[in-house]
């Protein structure tokens, strides 16, 4: 039983640090136009080498 009392204050610190991930991640504005950048890769346009 010492063994639960020592794995939920840690599952709790992992859980919050991954929702502390995710909100920055909402904060930078990260997922704004997942549609755009997939139209972009696909676009024929689009080329891995800069044109000099």
């Amino acid at each position: 039983m010492t063994v639960i009392s020592y794995l939920i204050p840690i599952s709790l610190l992992l859980g919050g640090v991954g929702l502390a991930g995710f909100l920055y991640t909402l904060k930078s504005r990260q997922y704004d136009d997942p549609e755009g950048d997939a139209r972009r890769i696909l676009n024929p346009d689009w080329d891995d080498h800069p044109k000099p």
